[in-house]
């Protein structure tokens, strides 16, 4: 140990950083011999500090250790001499995985032999100053400096940064002269307006590119989070590049094949199961499955993970598709995992063949776990284990009787996953002609294979079987895809779980599957989120590899600020309060224009009956005056919106317990009467409605939550999360409407037209509250 930290303390690491070396087994072997070779080369003194941290560089970077004598002999004869040289050489050995490697294309790829002369430097740094000399001169030293050094680099890759910036910074202070005092003044502080965290989310109608692409805060739509190098994702065919990834002697050949078969483009899946109604959470793998195969010109197949014939319905692979094309997505091709039953058994014998897989005879109790027994059956032999696993096909055993098991230890500990268990269940899709079904672990990765996959993205819990889904692909020499992560999307004050969704559908507390106070994707639609504000919410999140947890005003902040684009204004009055309007005739009637979008009225309007009686909202008026009340009392009047027409209370009239049930008043125009302090909303001759009004399902955040929830989520329900209002009143601009209409009712809320609307009666889903404005009483 001693003569090992004199070693590393040679080369120029620091004590510190020589013992903290040290405790890294991997790294500190890797070190000294790539020391000792280049000391075999340039003998014991022959490692200078600039060369002495280049090795340790290079042994703390390389995954594939047997070219560390390679690269520790280019560092020795000074054919690497530079960190930007060494990132080069890094990357060169990672793409060329097999020997021999061609010198020639190796130094041509690290600059070996490149003479930068200072006078290429002065020229290329005049260059760049030249054509932002006009930005310069302007902002002076506030400009970002970033840029003239990034730009001249480019121009000079093998250059050293140091100098290039020593150039930058001399040839700027020649143009501009030394700092003044104005440079040297701190840059005022943006006033920053009180932020909630809604305002932080919404989507700026200005951010919304040309194409329709949602934007992220930073500016950045999905498809330019997801393309090209933005999420520094291997090439198509460049897998090998990838952290973690195995390569075998036949990787190259398989991955040449696989490229003659896509042409090199971006294929993705997006894999559900269907056994339930997608949710929230698949709108973001939808999005990013989807979305990164259309952000780089590829195609994306909706495959069915259809091996569990107990649990599949039909309603669930029409409602998975219905979702996937409502989100805005065509799927390539639809397949499903069931199309390759019989190459997946194919597989799994020749698996057997090669002594990797075998049929095991323990229980399922047994296996469950982590630290479930070693399988007796384990060493058994390869011929007995392809009888019995025909014998399996054939329904010789029965169920729980026998697994065909595979030889492998997973990320997470877990021995011998199995491959194929027993089911006696009719399949949707091929009725009794299996009774042997494969597993996640077996089927996902060879699917991925069979359909030349190239990104594989999935969320993080698939991290633990990253190593499996590697192993499987290589065990069988067949194409092995990428597997990536990404961090789930959770929304706070819900559930998403099957299993959950059901106890609450059986139990009563929600009608179905798609109960718009769920927040499964056919919920959504229903309550009236546009698919749109749902894309734009998965862009605002982002591309994270971190699990994220988002409360729902988030979501509905997106889902308003597509809603007043697009959603036409209508008025309704949810508690009515008759006013008849004295001073007009009994017969009077007139139309009034009202303008679908008042902000830009040349998108259209629509025509209302205005006459002697009309409704508006009982909160609208109040008996007696109130300090900062500005709505209609017998002292004040009040505007009526798109009328012209300003009111005035003449009487109050009451039910015999004291109710106010009408209202008698006289009108004068708007133009001539003083200003009112405020204009309502108001229907005349109206339709009579039901109004749904919803809120959370649940009381706390995390309902699934035994510390904030001891009695589990079913105690957590809020009593308060539907009032039905059935007789609310709305203008006959409606009358026409088709289910998953939305409106925008002014002053009250934007709503949807719900499908259990008939003929005789329309009932509206309120999709989310208009924006408060604690200013208006």
């Amino acid at each position: 140990m001693a003569d090992t930290l004199t070693l590393f303390t040679s080369i120029g690491l620091s004590e510190q950083k020589a013992k903290e070396t040290l405790k890294n087994d991997a790294l500190s072997s890797a070190l000294r011999d790539a020391i000792t070779q280049v000391q075999n080369i340039n003998g014991e003194s022959g490692v200078d500090k600039a060369m002495g941290t280049l090795l340790y560089s290079m042994a703390s970077r390389l995954k594939d250790t047997k070219r560390l004598a390679f690269l520790s002999h280019s560092i020795a004869q000074c054919k690497i001499c530079t960190e930007l040289q060494l990132a080069a050489a890094l990357d060169f050995v990672k793409s060329h995985p097999h020997d021999p490697i061609n010198q020639k294309e190796f130094e041509e790829a690290c600059g070996v032999g490149v003479v930068i002369t200072p006078e290429q430097i002065e020229d290329a740094v005049e260059s760049v100053i030249k054509k932002h000399k006009e930005q310069l001169l302007k902002e002076r030293y506030r400009f970002n400096m970033g840029l003239l050094m990034g730009e001249a680099r480019s121009a000079l890759k093998w250059a050293d940064g140091k100098v290039i910036k020593n150039e930058v910074d001399m040839q700027v202070l020649h143009l501009l002269g030394p700092k003044t005092e104005a440079d040297l003044e701190k840059k005022p502080k943006q006033p920053q307006k009180a932020k909630v965290a809604e305002n932080e989310l919404k989507v700026k109608k200005e951010e919304v590119a040309a194409n329709g692409e949602p934007m992220t805060g930073e500016g950045k739509s999905l498809m330019e989070q997801l393309r090209g190098e933005a999420l520094k994702f291997h090439k198509s065919g460049e897998n090998y590049k990838t952290e973690g990834y195995v390569v075998t002697p036949n990787t190259m050949s398989l991955l040449k094949k696989h490229l003659e078969i896509t042409g090199g483009q971006i294929r993705t899946r997006f894999p559900p199961e269907p056994n339930g109604i997608l949710h929230i959470g698949h709108a973001k793998a939808i999005n990013f499955n989807f979305g990164y195969a259309k952000a780089n010109n590829g195609i994306c197949f909706l495959r069915y993970d259809d091996t569990n014939p107990e649990k599949e319905e039909e309603k669930y692979f029409t409602a998975i598709k219905d979702m996937v094309e409502w989100l805005g997505y065509k799927p390539y091709a639809v397949t499903h995992a069931s199309d390759n039953f019989q190459q997946l058994y194919d597989l799994a014998v020749d698996l057997i063949r090669r002594g990797h897989a075998y049929v095991c005879h323990q229980k399922v109790e047994e296996l469950k776990g982590h630290n479930a027994p070693p399988s007796p059956w384990r060493d058994r032999p390869i011929e007995e284990s392809l009888v019995l696993f025909e014998r399996m096909k054939k329904g010789l055993f029965a169920e729980g009787e026998a697994t065909l098991r595979m030889k492998m230890v997973m990320e997470d500990g877990k021995m011998d996953p199995v491959a194929y268990r027993i089911k006696y269940t009719p399949h949707h899709r091929t009725g009794d002609e299996w009774c042997i079904y494969p597993t996640y672990d077996y089927t996902h990765c060879l699917c991925d294979s069979i359909e030349n996959i190239t990104h594989s993205l999935c969320t993080k819990e698939f991290q633990a079987r990253r190593s499996s889904y590697y192993w499987l692909c290589n065990a069988l020499d067949v194409y092995c895809p990428v597997q990536w992560e990404y961090g789930r999307l959770n929304l706070t004050y819900t559930v998403v779980s099957k299993r959950k969704i059901i106890k609450l559908v059986e139990t009563g507390v929600v009608r179905d599957w798609d109960d718009p106070r769920l927040f499964t994707l056919t919920a959504l639609r229903r309550r009236g989120f546009p698919p749109e504000a749902i894309n734009n919410f998965c862009a605002r999140v982002g591309v994270t590899v971190s699990q994220t947890t988002t409360e729902p005003h988030l979501l509905e902040s997106c889902v308003r600020d597509v809603l007043n684009d697009t959603a036409p204004r209508a008025m309704a009055v949810l508690e009515p309060l008759k006013v008849t309007i004295t001073n007009l005739p009994e017969s009077s009637k007139s139309d009034v224009r009202v303008p679908d979008f008042p902000a830009n009225e040349a998108k259209g309007s629509h025509t209302v009956s205005f006459t002697r009686t009309i409704f508006i909202e009982q909160s609208d008026f109040r008996e007696v005056m109130e300090k900062g009340y500005k709505r209609l009392t017998p002292e004040q009047p009040v505007g009526l919106r798109h009328a012209g027409y300003v009111i005035s209370v003449q009487k109050v009239i009451k039910d015999a317990q004291g109710k106010v049930v009408e209202l008698e008043v006289t009108c004068c125009s708007s133009e001539t009467a003083e200003k009112p302090k405020a204009f309502i909303h108001w229907v005349s001759q109206p339709l009579v409605c039901e109004m749904r009004l919803y809120e959370r399902l649940f009381l706390h955040k995390h309902p699934e939550d035994p510390s904030e929830v001891p009695n589990g989520f079913l105690s957590d329900i809020n009593p308060n999360s539907l009032q039905v209002i059935s007789s609310a009143l709305v203008d006959t601009s409606v009358k026409g409407a088709n289910v998953y209409d939305k409106f925008q009712f002014e002053r009250v809320g934007y709503f949807s037209l719900d499908p259990d609307s008939t003929a005789d009666k329309l009932v509206f889903n309120r999709t989310v509250t208009l924006k408060e404005d604690p200013g208006k009483i």
